[in-house]
């Protein structure tokens, strides 16, 4: 949860403590963002959220997206470092069930799996700074640094 903080943080808050929806960084279009990078068809430009709300959603959308990467490597050996990294991978991609990464993992291919995070850098067709940075903590985060 830390680093999806770091990285996600909690944006838009406005005068009066509430936090505004905004456009993807990397499109200026959809998705509509919110809080803690919350996401979905409940979310658009008119969007206006507490802090508690976004506490919330950050808290059911960790639990739904770590599900999601225990189905997408069902019993491969894996330390809570590695599935933490693969957490917030998906939380920010969506793409565990589909990324090359996950395969890598599953097989114990642990440094290739590890490698891989730093080809998730693009949004709209171009790397963005913060996403290297993010994959880059990733990456150590699930070599156990």
């Amino acid at each position: 949860m830390a680093l999806i903080k770091q990285f996600e943080g909690c944006a838009r808050r406005r005068a009066d403590g509430l936090f505004a929806a905004y456009p993807d960084p990397g499109t200026g279009k959809e998705p509509w963002t919110i809080g803690w990078g919350a996401t979905g068809p409940d979310i658009g430009p008119d969007t206006v959220w507490t802090q508690t709300q976004c506490d919330a959603r950050l808290e059911a959308d960790i639990a739904r997206h770590a599900a999601e990467v225990s189905k997408a490597i069902g019993k491969a050996p894996t330390s809570q470092h590695q599935f933490d990294a693969l957490v917030s991978f998906h939380y920010n991609t969506g793409a565990i069930a589909r990324a090359t990464l996950t395969r890598l993992h599953v097989a114990g291919q642990h440094k290739a799996a590890e490698e891989q995070f730093a080809r998730w850098v693009y949004a709209g067709g171009r790397i963005l700074k913060g996403l290297v940075r993010r994959r880059m903590a990733e990456a150590a985060l699930y070599r156990g640094e």
